[in-house]
């Protein structure tokens, strides 16, 4: 019997061989692992003295990691407000009646999900020092906002036209059918049905945006990475450094891939919810014959 539509259970035979190909693949891991762990423990990395400033020195996270960790979130979160900023307002441009707003807003998404954000960090970056468009110390968090925001936003934009898009046909044909012109079917009934199921999916694009705030690391930008490679060379323990950098980013990007799962169980129990609830109220009696 077929397991799947796309294909048949493996035989006897074909479950030893990727029972044999999962143990090939395992012992070549743990082998690159010592590998990594040998020269690290050669390079006296990883010795106890190595760890030791994270848990008696307090100026290792007052100084380094804390400052790191606040360049990152302040970045990530000015980023995430202009990017729904950006994404909804080009999303509906993408869905405009209006040829030219449409395809104005076509190419801008397309155009921003095709750069790198790096590239757009580094443009940004030399555009605003060499014009003076921000102050020195604020030139680096202004590049690194402005690459995240055009690339994460023309996703949200993606988001917003592809979930409007996923909606019934009947309900646009209702709204139409009740006299709303086009533009208030898409504000009245689509767009508030196509946000709520898009939040699991742009929770998920907030994860993105965290993780490639990093970035800024190139051009000179305060964030977590940067702040780990500052403290590493302070106290000659790079490694370890990085490593409870590694971490930091790891807690943060899981805190917010969580937030993601619950609101999408959140949404589906409330749908469930409403089915019940419609299914349990008594349907109203037939009119008898009236007298």
């Amino acid at each position: 019997m077929s397991a799947s539509v796309l294909f048949d259970a493996p035989g006897p035979r074909a479950r030893r061989r990727h029972a044999l190909l999962a143990a090939v693949g395992l012992l070549v891991f743990l082998g690159l692992l010592f590998l990594v762990y040998r020269k690290m423990r050669d390079a006296n990395q990883l010795h106890a003295d190595m760890w030791k400033p994270f848990l008696t020195d307090r100026s290792v996270w007052r100084d380094y990691l804390l400052h790191g960790l606040w360049g990152t979130l302040k970045a990530a979160l000015i980023s995430i407000v202009l990017a729904g900023v950006f994404g909804l307002l080009f999303g509906i441009g993408r869905l405009s009646t209006v040829a030219a707003v449409r395809w104005v807003s076509s190419v801008v998404v397309e155009f921003f999900r095709a750069v790198p954000v790096l590239i757009m960090m580094i443009f940004a970056f030399g555009l605003y020092t060499s014009n003076g468009v921000f102050a020195n110390d604020v030139n680096p968090l202004a590049a690194v906002v402005t690459g995240l925001t055009l690339y994460n936003g023309s996703v949200v934009a993606e988001l917003v036209r592809s979930g409007v898009y996923s909606l019934p046909r009947g309900q646009g044909e209702a709204g139409l059918a009740i006299g709303l012109t086009p533009s208030q079917v898409l504000r009245s009934i689509q767009l508030p049905q196509a946000l709520t199921a898009m939040l699991p999916a742009l929770i998920g694009q907030f994860v993105t945006v965290l993780k490639d705030s990093a970035l800024g690391t190139a051009i000179t930008y305060g964030e977590l990475l940067s702040w780990s490679k500052i403290l590493g060379s302070n106290f000659a323990n790079t490694v370890p450094a990085y490593i409870v950098a590694a971490i930091l980013f790891i807690l943060m990007n899981y805190s917010l891939s969580r937030l993601a799962v619950y609101v999408e169980s959140r949404l589906s129990r409330r749908g469930r919810t409403t089915l019940h609830e419609a299914a349990a109220v008594p349907a109203p009696a037939a009119a008898g014959p009236q007298t």
